[in-house]
């Protein structure tokens, strides 16, 4: 039975990356290529949503140099509703419990493909991933699966990994 659950799981999470990618090319709004959450929101809204005009640049080299940890989210120009979720739920997260100490940067991919961090990290999807010195934390799995069905317990999981390399 859990080797089912596990192979259920997968297919799921292999569905829902192909639906990303489907909607991706579907879709004709662009996105700003690089930047984190927007602390002055109250809504807690991220700065690569298509709802905003203008953004505060939150994620210069400064900001990320400055942080203990690192998290990067690597998207596509169009994005599902999960893929959406994913960076609002990690942005909110590192906002509210691990302000100074994590930055957030959100990557396209399509817009930056020679954006450094893409070869280094081996980025060829939607990836969230963890960083902190040469040690690279993959989210990427639990936070599809769980950003629009379940945020708290990708937000547990996010703020597990989170404090262990900070620890």
């Amino acid at each position: 039975m859990k080797n089912i659950t596990q192979i259920l799981a997968a297919i799921f999470f292999v569905a829902i990356i192909s639906a990303c990618n489907t909607k991706a090319k579907e879709q004709t709004s662009k996105i700003e290529s690089a930047c984190c959450s927007d602390d002055s929101k109250e809504t807690s809204e991220s700065c690569c949503s298509e709802k905003k005009s203008e953004t505060k640049s939150c994620c210069s080299t400064e900001a990320v140099a400055d942080s203990e940890v690192q998290a990067y989210y690597f998207h596509a120009t169009r994005r599902c509703a999960t893929c959406e979720a994913v960076e609002k739920v990690t942005a909110e997260t590192i906002e509210e419990d691990f302000k100074g100490k994590v930055a957030f940067v959100s990557i396209n991919r399509e817009e930056n493909k020679k954006n450094p961090l893409l070869e280094k990290y081996k980025v060829d999807g939607q990836t969230l991933i963890l960083v902190k010195g040469d040690k690279v934390e993959n989210l990427t799995t639990t936070a599809f699966l769980n950003a629009r069905s379940n945020p708290e317990k990708f937000k547990e999981k996010l703020k597990s990994s989170i404090n262990t390399l900070l620890n």
